[in-house]
């Protein structure tokens, strides 16, 4: 069994279309979900970006996964911020994992109105 890890917003419309695109492009049989409202935004939060890596490092080290998604999402009720800004914080998200998970393959992803998803910045190890 291959575990990857999701960082989602706990919005249920983004969580089936990452699990399976993951699936797909992670070529995983799960996906560890770690979700919060707007979950993108808190990554300019040390405090909350602590908690972030806590969790993550669970599926890490006891599921094994090397493959980590960061996800925003159209219409996001907790971070209702146009989609610039919350690429913006996807970006940021994506550059605070690389210096966490070194030797992870990183992708944030962007879940738009047609509930379909959009890879916006993908990171692999060196």
């Amino acid at each position: 069994m291959k575990f990857g890890c999701a960082v989602n917003c706990i919005d249920g419309r983004a969580q089936i279309p990452v699990i399976e695109w993951m699936k797909e492009n992670f070529e995983v049989d799960f996906a560890d979900m770690i979700t919060e409202p707007g979950i993108v935004k808190l990554f300019e939060d040390e405090k909350s970006l602590k908690k972030l890596i806590e969790k993550i490092k669970i599926s890490v080290e006891k599921h094994g996964s090397s493959s980590i998604a960061v996800v925003a999402h159209h219409d996001c009720a907790g971070n209702p911020v146009e989609k610039g800004r919350q690429i913006e914080q996807l970006k940021t998200a994506v550059e605070k994992l690389r210096k966490h998970f070194e030797n992870a393959r990183i992708a944030g992803l962007w879940v738009n109105e047609k509930l379909e998803v959009e890879v916006v910045f993908q990171s692999r190890p060196p």
